[in-house]
């Protein structure tokens, strides 16, 4: 087994645009050729589109398009620029006078960080389609969704850290297995190896790590309002060859990934959502797939917060290592 980039992954296009001055941005992974995908939503407060096709009982087999955005519920409108982007490629499901691209979106607050009335819209949407397309290398840390993304906020922005986009791949044999996810949590966030604290709430004096988790632990009352401005949105990408039913498994297996490298996660606080698409044709096994789609996302969320850096008044993981 050995690490490879997310974008040697056969079937796929990647890209990114975001607005850096105003603190959003979006992400899409595009699959020409239909991919069999499934949803699984941990959290409780997302912010989705067309999350229904990818239902085993929904007649679609599969999707052209996921988008990772910010901007929240406002950010669904940059779906429509994906969708107009591919349809002028003739890329989507054949209706007879033209086809409909499919595509599926989940979007991550970001509202608290820079202009809250600036949001991904149908023009970023279409850009990251176009990015995806050019020569412009895929980018993470401060970009695409993960742009104002940050984690550690149970106590609100003050002691916040600054996250950002991650991913992680893997090829064994003829399999590849790939992960890419904008980390914007309650909780914090620790190693997928050694399970140490790499990211996440800063204590009193904004100079070292808090414990989110145990501040979770004092919240004892029903009627606590915790900080809902949160949601981790990601998705596993392989060219193993899966049906939609079988994906949905595997999503769910993936999402192991978050509970290993994210204390607290899934909260009523957060819309913890994570996507599982099938972009090749290589015969694999379906435990395995999820096994290793678990492994690549964890290490894909300490990706996320490892090349993150500083902006917005909030100071990145790296910066409060240094320190200590």
């Amino acid at each position: 087994m050995r690490e490879i980039k997310i974008t040697d992954i056969e079937n796929i296009r990647i890209g990114n645009a975001q607005d850096k001055v105003n603190a959003t941005g979006c992400t899409v992974v595009i699959c020409e050729r239909t991919a069999p995908t499934g949803l699984v939503v941990m959290g409780g407060g997302p912010a989705s589109r067309e999350s229904e096709l990818l239902k085993p009982t929904a007649n679609a087999e599969g999707i052209h398009a996921v988008l990772l955005s910010g901007g929240s519920a406002y950010g669904l409108d940059a779906a429509g620029g994906v969708m107009k982007y591919l349809e002028e490629k003739g890329i989507g499901f054949n209706v007879g006078v033209g086809v409909v691209p499919l595509v599926c979106q989940s979007s991550l607050f970001d509202l608290a960080v820079g202009a809250y009335n600036v949001r991904p819209d149908s023009k970023m949407g279409y850009a990251a389609c176009e990015n995806a397309y050019s020569d412009m290398p895929f980018s993470e840390g401060n970009y695409g969704a993960g742009t104002g993304a940050s984690v550690g906020k149970i106590y609100g922005m003050e002691r916040a850290v600054k996250s950002g986009l991650g991913s992680y791949a893997i090829q064994t044999g003829d399999l590849k297995i790939g992960a890419i996810v904008a980390v914007n949590a309650l909780g914090d966030v620790f190693d997928y190896e050694s399970g140490k604290k790499i990211a996440g709430m800063l204590d009193k004096e904004l100079k070292a790590f808090d414990s989110a988790e145990k501040a979770m632990y004092r919240l004892y009352k029903p009627d606590t309002n915790l900080f809902v401005e949160n949601t981790t949105i990601g998705a596993v990408i392989t060219n193993g060859r899966f049906n939609k039913t079988q994906m949905n498994k595997i999503a769910a297996m993936c999402h192991n990934g978050y509970g290993r490298t994210i204390r607290p996660v899934n909260t009523t606080a957060d819309g913890d959502s994570l996507y599982a698409m099938s972009v090749g044709d290589v015969e694999a096994n379906l435990d395995m797939v999820g096994t290793l789609g678990a492994m690549v996302m964890g290490k894909a969320i300490n990706n996320a917060v490892k090349k993150a850096v500083s902006a917005y008044g909030l100071k990145s993981a790296s910066d409060i290592q240094e320190a200590l």
